[in-house]
This record gives structure tokens, C-alpha cells and sequence, in this order.
């Protein structure tokens, strides 16, 4: 679990009490189709299934999610673009990449994803997932080079162990 000190996975540089735990805990509502994209993305790394289920549209909601055990960590969202999807819009669409370990080896993936706001509500429509890369492969990275997803350490020590 997350503890107040440590900064929201989704990358808004804000501690988690104050950022995605009041969407998850139903203090507040996400305004935008991105906010609600970065939400799902703490909800993954959280593995809150409730939360990821309540926020995809009813039609296109899987029964249950299967939290693949080849993911070991999301470790970074990294926002592209994104279309529409301010408060004032009924559609939106959020591009990303979200940076992942998987059998102790980093990778990457890039979607974009389709929202719609139904009663006053932002949520999940579907995907496109354009790659799924291993980072070195993506970024030539140096072993030695500062990681690209952000931490400040080397490649080797981070996203490459």
C-alpha cells in the first residue's frame, strides 16, 4: 500500500493522499478524461479491481480483471496527448506509454485510449495498444545512461536490472 509520503504513481508529482486516492476513495471525481487516465493507471499499480471496474463503461466492462502475474511493476505513465476530454467535452482521448518490469526486464507500452462522460462521469471506453517494446530497444539506452523513465539512476540500476 501506498504510504502519504510517497509520490502518486500516475506522475503528477503530488503525494498519493492528496491525487489519486480521493478518485479511488470517491472523494472527488476525476474532471478530465487525462485525470481519470492517471487514476486507472494507480489503480493498476495498485491492483484495485473495484475501482478500474467502476470506471469503465458498463457496455465494454470486462467481468473481473486478471492482474497478469508477468507484470512485476507498472513503474511510470508518461502522457502523450490528449484530445478533448476537459470537463466541458463528452469525449475524449488520452495517448501514453506506460513503462513496466516483466521478467526482470523493462518495457514499455504505448495506447491510446478512448473515454466518454455519461451523467456528469469521465470513463474508460476502450484502447489501442500501437507497441509493446523492450525500453533499451526503444531508447538504444546505455546501460550506464540515466534511466529514461525519470528516477535519476542509472539505466542498469532501474529499469534495466
Amino acid at each position: 500500500m501506498l504510504t502519504s509520503e510517497r509520490l502518486c504513481p500516475c506522475g503528477s508529482n503530488q503525494q498519493y493522499d492528496f491525487c489519486c486516492q480521493t478518485f479511488h476513495e470517491h472523494i472527488k471525481m476525476p474532471i478530465t478524461a487525462e485525470s481519470l487516465m492517471r487514476s486507472r493507471f494507480t489503480a493498476y499499480v495498485m491492483q484495485n479491481e473495484t475501482y478500474l471496474l467502476e470506471t469503465w463503461e458498463a457496455g465494454r466492462r470486462p467481468k473481473e480483471i486478471n492482474f497478469s502475474k508477468e507484470v512485476e511493476e507498472w513503474t511510470k505513465l508518461e502522457i502523450l496527448n490528449t484530445k478533448k476530454g476537459r470537463d466541458k467535452d463528452s469525449k475524449g482521448i488520452v495517448e501514453f506509454k506506460a513503462y513496466y518490469t516483466q521478467d526482470g526486464e523493462a518495457y514499455v507500452m504505448n495506447e491510446i485510449s478512448r473515454f466518454t462522460k455519461s451523467s456528469g462521469r469521465w470513463l474508460y471506453l476502450d484502447g489501442l495498444v500501437k507497441s509493446v517494446r523492450k525500453v533499451a530497444e526503444q531508447t538504444g539506452q546505455s546501460r550506464n545512461a540515466h534511466c529514461s523513465c525519470g528516477s535519476g539512476k542509472k539505466f542498469k540500476r532501474c529499469c534495466g536490472k
